[in-house]
């Protein structure tokens, strides 16, 4: 075992600005901003990602016509048993927001499957969001291969594959905050503080403020809505198998009195007999292993066993 080749650091004390990377860059340096981001913050916003604005144009699209169907129409694709068409509850446990979504895997068959039940025009639906997961798919693997390089991983893909895998449990989601009364004494949760289980989550929203991520020191900070940006997260899974090198951002969206807000989200996650440990680049006598082995199938089992606001990563410490 070696010692892993980025310095565990303490958690800042101060609330930081959100940051940005220009995937344009060379890669070495590209690679350095991403350990730092996934380090400090375990989060990051990318710009010049390279997905076009066709494909981009073509998921919003079919997004909008979905929500702006009547309450009827939209519980046809329903209920979300996880998958299909949910509104205000989130998850089996009694969470609730202010929202409305679609959850779907991210596999082209199942799309296709769905697609009849959500809209009149399946194969435009299917075709938009398959072309849109792949692309993302692909800069969500092109991230993880860097991480693995500023690590020093022997793979570089040791990460990347897991996403990658014919039977990788990712999925799709599209979130709709419709807008709600305004109060001024009181924060209207679109959804609420969470971190999310995967390994990846890679965001994208229209021009409507209301995401926000939960700072070291437990400050809220804002993340400035651009529609041309992707946001990127590190999810539980990516905490466990950096040994808490990275860890995973907790965050929460707050819904907005003036606008209505859509966000497309795709989390990466690797197949459910997939086993979770820390790669042996981060472990060594000085940072012994902080987490037991696990397979992401029983990981997910905890995650929805439990509450939206709860630390599941824990139950796996040693």
């Amino acid at each position: 075992m070696v010692s892993s080749p980025v310095p565990l650091r303490t958690k800042k004390t101060r609330a930081v600005g959100v940051p940005v990377i220009d995937f344009s860059q060379e890669r070495s340096k590209l690679t350095e901003l991403i350990l730092q981001a996934c380090q400090d913050l375990g989060f990051f916003q990318v710009e010049n990602h390279g997905i076009s604005e066709e494909i981009i144009s073509r998921v919003d699209i079919e997004g909008r016509d979905f929500f702006a169907k009547t309450a009827c129409e939209k519980q046809r694709a329903g209920p979300p048993t996880p998958f299909g068409y949910g509104c205000k509850n989130i998850g089996f446990n009694g969470d609730k927001g202010e929202l409305e979504y679609l959850l779907l895997e991210a596999n082209p068959l199942s799309i296709s499957s769905r697609s009849n039940s959500i809209s009149s025009h399946p194969n435009t639906f299917s075709g938009a969001v398959n072309d849109y997961i792949d692309a993302v798919k692909k800069v969500s693997s092109e991230i993880l291969e860097m991480v693995a390089e500023g690590l020093w991983a022997q793979d570089k893909t040791i990460f990347s594959k897991l996403i990658q895998d014919g039977s990788s449990d990712s999925c799709f989601r599209i979130n709709h905050y419709p807008t709600v009364n305004a109060d001024d004494d009181k924060i209207q949760i679109g959804f609420g503080e969470h971190s999310d289980p995967q390994i990846l989550t890679v965001l994208r929203s229209n021009n409507v403020a209301g995401l926000q991520i939960l700072s070291g020191d437990g400050l809220w900070v804002p993340v400035p809505p651009h529609s041309d940006k992707l946001c990127v997260f590190v999810g539980d899974a990516f905490q466990a198998l950096t040994n808490g090198t990275f860890t995973s951002v907790r965050h929460r969206a707050v819904a907005n009195s003036m606008k209505p807000r859509m966000s497309t989200i795709y989390f990466a996650a690797p197949p459910l007999s997939a086993s979770i440990s820390p790669i042996p680049e981060v472990v060594s006598i000085e940072n012994p292993s902080l987490y037991r082995a696990f397979t992401w199938g029983e990981f997910k089992s905890t995650a929805y066993s439990l509450r939206l606001a709860d630390n599941r990563l824990q139950l796996f410490r040693k």
